[in-house]
């Protein structure tokens, strides 16, 4: 599957606002399915490679592979938040929020992205950014208590 589908994707962020906890789960699962296999088994297989690279603390080699396989596949959405997710554990806060930014850029309901740019946004002690970034995840997926919470830390910082 080369573009995401957009009516799918749709459907599942729409099951994420519903009050049965097992249908959000499910979409949940669904989404995340659907950005990392974007672009095929072969795209699947390198963000996991990449994963592998992180466990096994080559963080060097990981952002090689995905910077490369962003490269190839500029739209590959789960390419650009895979290397943010690098960059943030490598307290890399301004490169992993640009990348985050890319990718809501390219998939504006991408959930997992504005919680990270609102972590970067929060750990470069902007907690406007941050809040606006939770804020935002919060719309996607209103039950998700972790945003919620960061959300209220990030206000109380403010005052």
């Amino acid at each position: 599957m080369e573009e995401l589908d957009k009516a799918r994707i749709e459907q599942l962020v729409a099951a994420l606002k519903q009050d049965q906890p097992q249908l959000r789960q499910e979409a949940t699962e669904a989404l995340w399915d659907l950005w990392f296999g974007q672009k095929g088994i072969a795209g699947r297989a390198a963000l996991e490679q990449a994963q592998l690279l992180m466990d096994h603390e080559q963080p060097q080699a990981a952002e090689t592979l995905l910077t490369e396989l962003i490269e190839q596949m500029p739209d590959f959405v789960e390419a650009w938040n895979r290397r943010a997710v690098l960059y943030y554990t490598l307290k890399r806060y301004p490169d992993a929020a640009r990348d985050c930014e890319r990718v809501v850029q390219l998939c504006p309901v991408h959930f997992g992205a504005w919680h990270g740019l609102g972590l970067c946004r929060a750990a470069m002690e902007d907690y406007r950014g941050a809040i606006v970034a939770f804020q935002k995840a919060l719309e996607i997926q209103p039950y998700a208590l972790i945003n919620q919470r960061l959300l209220l830390e990030c206000t109380a910082l403010l005052s």
